[in-house]
C-alpha cells in the first residue's frame, strides 16, 4: 500500500484567508514529506479557498463541508482521510519543520499511547512568543508518556493541543470523534476521553506554533454558557465509578475546578457575572483556590473595567516588551 500517506493532515477551514498559506507551506516544508493535506473548507466567504487552489500539490485536497461547525469539519476529514494516522491543524496556526516527524517516532516508540503531541510555542497580540507554561511534564530534552495527563491539564497550560496532537485513526473511531453539539472546550473533551483509556506521548521537540494573535478565532467567541461543558459531565461520570487509581483521581478532580473557573471567565466576559458566580460556586480544589477568588472577585466588577485593564495592561507590556522565550 505504497500509495497510503503515512499521515493524513486535516485542517478546518472558515474565513482564514490572512492565514491559511502560513498553514498549508508549514505543511509542505515538513522533513516527513509522506502525507495528504486535507482541508475542510465551512463555506468561508473570504480569499481562503481561493489560496488553497492555489496550491499546485496533489496531496492537497479541499473539501466543502457537509456539517456545521468545526468538530463537524474536523469528524469529515478524519471519515475522508486515507491514512491511520490524523494530525490536527488550525488553519492559522502553523508547525515546525520537524513536525511530523515527530509525531511519527512517538507513535513508533510508544504503540500504546492513544494520542501523541509535541511542546508548542504561543504568539500573542503584543508580538510576545513564549513556550506553553506546561506543568508536571519533566523537562526538556524528555520524550516520553506524560506522567499524569490530567494533573498536567489542571495546573497548567493544555499538554495536548489541537495543532500539535496526532492520534491514530481506531482511537478516533473508538472514542466518537470531536463532539459536534459542543462549541467550546470540545478538544479538551476528547483529549481527555482518550486520556481516560489511553497514555499520552509527549515530546519537546517537533514544535508547533499557536497564534492567538490571528483573527477570527473560535476561541475569542463572547457567547454566555448555559450548562456545563460536556468534558466536566464526563469526567464526573468517570469519577463515580470505582475504576480510576487514586493518583489520577486526584487530578481529574483538580481538573474539573479548572474547568469551572475557565468556564466563569467565559461567562464573565460574555456580561453574565451570575452564571459565572454559579460556575464558581460548584468549584471545588484544594490548590487553585487563588485562581478561583480572583475569577470571583472580577464578578462583582462592571465588565468594561475589566477589558479597559486588560487593554491597558497590553499597552505596556508592547511598550515594554519581555524577551521572547522559546
Amino acid at each position: 500500500m505504497a500509495d497510503v500517506p503515512l499521515v493524513s493532515v486535516v485542517i478546518p477551514l472558515f474565513n482564514k484567508g490572512p492565514h491559511i498559506a502560513r498553514t498549508i507551506k508549514s505543511v509542505l516544508n515538513q522533513s516527513e514529506q509522506n502525507f495528504e493535506i486535507i482541508i475542510v473548507d465551512g463555506q468561508s466567504t473570504d480569499e481562503g479557498p481561493m489560496i488553497v487552489k492555489s496550491f499546485q500539490d496533489r496531496r492537497i485536497q479541499l473539501l466543502e463541508q457537509k456539517g456545521v461547525g468545526v468538530s463537524s469539519a474536523r469528524n469529515e476529514g478524519i471519515e475522508y482521510s486515507q491514512s491511520d494516522f490524523i494530525a490536527f491543524l488550525d488553519a492559522d496556526d502553523e508547525w515546525m519543520e520537524d513536525h511530523l516527524e515527530t509525531l511519527l517516532k512517538l507513535r513508533k516508540i510508544y504503540p500504546e499511547a492513544g494520542a501523541c503531541t509535541t511542546a508548542y510555542l504561543v504568539k500573542y497580540p503584543n508580538f510576545r512568543i513564549k513556550m506553553a507554561n506546561f506543568h508536571a511534564i519533566p523537562k526538556k530534552p524528555w520524550e516520553g508518556l506524560l506522567p499524569s495527563y490530567f494533573k498536567s491539564a489542571a495546573f497548567g497550560s493544555p499538554p495536548v493541543w489541537t495543532s500539535a496532537v496526532g492520534i491514530p485513526k481506531n482511537i478516533l473511531i473508538e472514542v466518537g470523534g470531536f463532539n459536534i453539539d459542543e462549541w467550546r472546550g470540545e478538544d479538551l473533551d476528547l483529549w481527555a476521553r482518550i486520556a481516560i483509556k489511553y497514555p499520552i506521548a509527549f515530546s519537546w521537540e517537533g514544535i508547533a506554533i499557536y497564534h492567538t494573535e490571528a483573527t477570527n478565532r473560535a476561541c475569542n467567541r463572547i457567547e454566555p454558557l448555559f450548562k456545563d461543558l460536556v468534558i466536566v459531565n464526563n469526567i464526573r461520570k468517570v469519577l463515580e465509578s470505582d475504576e480510576i487509581h487514586h493518583e489520577i483521581r486526584n487530578g481529574m478532580y483538580e481538573y474539573v475546578a479548572k474547568l469551572h473557573i475557565y468556564a466563569a471567565w467565559i461567562n464573565y466576559r460574555a456580561n453574565r457575572s451570575d452564571l459565572a458566580r454559579q460556575n464558581l460556586k460548584k468549584c471545588v480544589t484544594n490548590k487553585l483556590l487563588i485562581k478561583k477568588y480572583w475569577a470571583l472577585f472580577w464578578t462583582h466588577i462592571p465588565v468594561n473595567i475589566f477589558y479597559m485593564v486588560s487593554y491597558l495592561k497590553n499597552k505596556l507590556i508592547m511598550k515594554f516588551p519581555v524577551k521572547n522565550s522559546r
